[in-house]
């Protein structure tokens, strides 16, 4: 069959059958730099083309009395519900291609890389992961790191020349510091709730990754931490620590942040309700057509601020 390279439309059914299979493939493909749904999780339950998530947060209020047997004033129990709306924007990163490009693929009889559609969807995966940990001031939405209403208390300053740094603490020093955080999350809720992920910046946890505990032994801080924190010694659970690269400046001073919380939905979430998807292929252009690609979200909902807290001016420098 002859193919006229100046053919429009015999280009675009070109392409449209590529993009089904360009689109498969890039779904498959994961972007570990850029990982936030292991440690936020992820809502897509609300309808796509929501404007607004409301959801309620609920306190019981209430509680038993000594009572007569002959009294008439017994008391209730009842519940407290606060309601909160959560916006949900739009946001769109898609993907072009011209006549040259889809005819030369035509003429080879080559198929069409996925390199244009992976930028696409890993712009996306940046947009997003920025999104999660850092929150976006356009529209006025925080992130996991910097949300408004969590605790924020400074690391001791007992450390060398009475430094918070924790590369300037002895061992005992940092391990005291670390257990503070999820201690106070654990009184400051009347032990109802127990961090069980701890972030911290990419050079602290470096930091303590190869620092030994003393110069007679092996075992490195972290090792120790592991095996020696509060959530594990009192659930006997596993406690995550990761590393999180854009904690090493959100303090007071462009200094490190220690984050700790319960990774559960009901204390945090990020509302997802349109994953990043590929609309059909469209002709903006004589020589030009565009694949579009759009998302919807509404960031990151601390629904506890209790059950998360902060510790900063950490470093893995001294002062």
């Amino acid at each position: 069959m002859n193919i006229n390279l100046n053919d429009a439309q015999q280009a675009f059914g070109f392409l449209v059958s590529q993009t089904a299979h360009i689109e498969t493939e890039v779904y498959k493909t994961q972007y570990p730099d850029y990982d936030y749904a292991s440690l936020v999780p992820v809502d897509s339950s609300a309808n796509e083309w929501a404007k607004v998530v409301t959801f309620f947060s609920m306190d019981m209020v209430g509680s038993a009395q000594w009572q007569s047997g002959s009294a008439f004033d017994v008391p209730f129990a009842d519940v407290e519900r606060a309601k909160f709306d959560h916006s949900i924007h739009m946001a769109a990163i898609g993907y072009q291609y011209n006549m040259e490009e889809i005819n030369t693929a035509r003429l080879a009889g080559m198929n069409l890389t996925t390199d244009k559609a992976d930028s696409a969807r890993q712009s996306y995966a940046e947009f997003m992961y920025n999104l999660v940990f850092s929150g976006n001031t356009e529209k006025n939405m925080d992130g996991l790191l910097n949300y408004t209403g969590v605790t924020a208390t400074n690391a001791a300053a007992d450390g060398t020349s009475s430094s918070t740094f924790w590369a300037a603490k002895t061992p005992t020093q940092i391990i005291r510091d670390f257990n503070s955080v999820l201690t106070g999350i654990y009184e400051g809720t009347n032990t109802v709730e127990m961090a069980d992920t701890v972030l911290l910046p990419v050079g602290v946890l470096n930091y303590l990754a190869y620092t030994p505990m003393s110069d007679t032994t092996t075992m490195t801080i972290l090792e120790f931490l592991r095996m020696n924190n509060v959530y594990t010694a009192t659930t006997g659970q596993a406690l995550t620590i990761r590393a999180q690269r854009s904690l090493g400046t959100v303090a007071a001073g462009s200094t490190g942040r220690m984050v700790a919380y319960r990774r559960d939905p009901k204390v945090v979430k990020l509302h997802l309700p349109m994953p990043h998807r590929f609309l059909p292929v469209w002709q903006n252009g004589p020589m030009n057509f565009v694949i579009p690609g759009i998302f919807r979200t509404g960031g990151v909902e601390i629904r506890r601020p209790k059950a998360v807290r902060y510790l900063d001016l950490i470093a893995a420098t001294p002062a």
